[in-house]
């Protein structure tokens, strides 16, 4: 089932059956293992995050008192991110709606208390390609608006298994997560919320 949610934002809820979410479970298991999950910090104050993040693909965006950025390599390991599962890239090919692949998978783990404030993701030097979502384990209520700060939001609730993308119009809407409902999936053995988010951050090469 496809919802449009807004201009440029559609919702797939379920479209991980359970044995796919479980293989991906699985995949980012073996991701976590080659490049361990890190606090991000805010730049300039170096606060933390309230999520734990790593990343796969060839780039992962990482943040810290130098700066929001996308880099080849793990910022504390200093070894190159692992490559995207095929489940990835067959969700890129199904539902971007973009002839390039995605070169960046970020993948955030939220506990019980964690939240992500209104925000645009405009760190990527391509925006003609959408931002593609998938939600694994408990459930979280996400929140879009506009391009604007402070204009009208929308609410919804992503499930273990949704899929959502933004793009178009909506390609730099802010966005965020206002709570996760804790208990509301057994996918993850210590529960919490995995977020993976596909991105294409460079344009694609130019024809001759």
């Amino acid at each position: 089932m496809k919802l449009v949610v807004a201009p440029g934002v559609t919702h797939w809820p379920g479209y991980l059956d359970a044995s796919a979410q479980s293989e991906l479970v699985a995949a980012l298991r073996e991701i976590a293992r080659a490049a361990p999950f890190f606090v991000p910090r805010m730049p300039g104050t170096g606060k933390p995050f309230s999520v734990r993040m790593t990343n796969c693909g060839a780039l992962g965006w990482v943040s810290d008192e130098r700066g929001y950025r996308y880099q080849p390599a793990h910022p504390q390991t200093g070894q190159p991110w692992p490559a995207m599962p095929p489940i990835l890239m067959q969700a890129w090919r199904e539902l971007s709606g973009y002839p390039h692949p995605p070169e960046a998978c970020l993948v955030n783990f939220y506990e019980a208390s964690a939240r992500m404030g209104l925000h645009q993701d405009r760190d990527e030097q391509d925006f003609e390609a959408p931002v593609l979502s998938l939600s694994l384990g408990d459930t979280a209520l996400f929140r879009i608006g506009g391009t604007q700060r402070g204009g009208r939001t929308v609410s919804l609730k992503l499930a273990s298994g949704d899929a959502l993308s933004f793009g178009g119009a909506a390609r730099l809407a802010y966005h965020g997560i206002d709570r996760i409902l804790a208990g509301s999936s057994a996918l993850l053995p210590q529960g919490g919320r995995l977020n993976l988010t596909l991105r294409r951050v460079t344009p694609p090469p130019q024809l001759p």
